[in-house]
């Protein structure tokens, strides 16, 4: 497989290793210090530069005929158009708020576990991540794709930050730490007891990995897709 990675961080740095790893060719590498426009032949580009340049790495490749996956959040106000995109380019998307396989598990146990929760009115609902301090974005879109799990199912009209949230606010705690990959938990409280899950990344191999097991998936299709399509999740 022939792969343009779209952003030179830790993340795409971590994707070049493992891609290799598994025998995969790396064709190009788009960065703010190598802004070349080529992707010279690759057959799927793996973005995960920073929000800002996030929406015209997908655009271009889209627009080129490659394949994109995408691990970048904080640009999701663009999101309707990029899958508009794709659909008139007859591509393929595929777009994940987090690619690590424990953590799609974690997505689907969070949406089962707030089907049952939601007909227990007296249990408060809320969400913790940390992550390190150069994450851009708060919160993280794990905590978001979490949060979005969980509102079709409790007495909330939407998630906010702790500090901004209101009475029909589900709440989000973020913190950032220096070192921490990732850490996200979903917590249940009532005058009772409390009921917690919780999802803790030891390191950025796993990001790295579902991102290529992602890409190997997508090759040779079109639409718009998720990780959920990756692991026959329904």
């Amino acid at each position: 497989m022939k792969i343009a990675i779209l952003g030179y961080g830790r993340m795409g740095k971590a994707i070049e290793s493992i891609a290799k790893s598994r025998g995969h060719e790396i064709v190009s590498i788009i960065d703010k210090d190598n802004p070349k426009d080529s992707l010279n032949g690759a057959e799927v580009a793996i973005n995960f530069s920073v929000p800002s340049a996030a929406v015209a790495n997908i655009t271009h490749a889209l627009n080129r005929g490659v394949a994109v996956v995408c691990g970048t959040t904080g640009w999701l106000e663009n999101r309707a158009d990029i899958e508009s995109l794709c659909t008139t380019k007859k591509g393929a998307f595929l777009y994940a708020s987090n690619f690590s396989l424990g953590v799609n598990i974690f997505f689907a146990l969070n949406y089962k576990l707030a089907q049952i929760m939601g007909k227990y009115k007296q249990y408060d609902a809320s969400l913790t991540e940390i992550h390190h301090t150069q994450k851009l974005d708060t919160p993280s879109g794990t905590a978001i794709t979490l949060a979005e799990g969980i509102l079709p199912h409790i007495d909330k009209n939407s998630w906010a930050l702790e500090r901004q949230a209101k009475g029909m606010d589900l709440p989000i705690k973020a913190e950032r730490l220096p070192d921490v990959p990732g850490t996200h938990t979903v917590d249940y409280n009532s005058e009772t007891d409390k009921i917690s899950i919780k999802h803790v990344s030891h390191n950025r191999d796993g990001f790295a990995l579902g991102a290529i097991v992602a890409s190997e998936w997508v090759i040779g299709k079109s639409g718009i897709f998720t990780m959920k399509d990756v692991l026959n999740i329904t």
